[in-house]
């Protein structure tokens, strides 16, 4: 497999993501997928997001021990900027010895407020 360690990491961290949204929300289904080259710095020929078919939100997908909270939601927001998208930037993240499950979501207060009020109306309509 070519490319550094680091990259190496990263792409299997997305391809990871994938398989674990599929399986908890859709099914099974091969429904979300890894957004090819969207490691490295590849925004331009990416689209930007890490991953594709996630409505609503604009992955990124960061695995490493040392993270950076604020620059990893910068660039986040940049990305969806750039590439015009509407969706809310979400940066998930894990460290090595986590399961995918025990990764954590970072959004902005707002952005997680429209989601929570979502919810709770969703919730109230029953």
């Amino acid at each position: 497999m070519a490319g550094s360690a680091p990259k190496r990491k990263g792409d299997g961290y997305e391809r990871e993501l994938a398989k674990y949204l599929n399986e908890k929300m859709f099914d099974g289904d091969d429904k979300v997928q890894r957004m090819p080259l969207s490691g490295g710095g590849a925004v331009k020929s990416s689209g930007g997001s890490d991953l594709k078919n996630t409505p609503h939100i604009f992955v990124e997908a960061k695995r490493t021990e040392k993270f950076k909270i604020h620059e990893s939601i910068k660039q986040a927001e940049f990305n969806a900027e750039l590439s015009k998208s509407e969706d809310t930037p979400i940066v998930i993240t894990r460290r090595n010895r986590e399961s995918t499950g025990e990764s954590l979501c970072v959004l902005r207060l707002d952005d997680f407020l429209k989601f929570y009020k979502a919810m709770l109306d969703s919730r109230s309509d029953n």
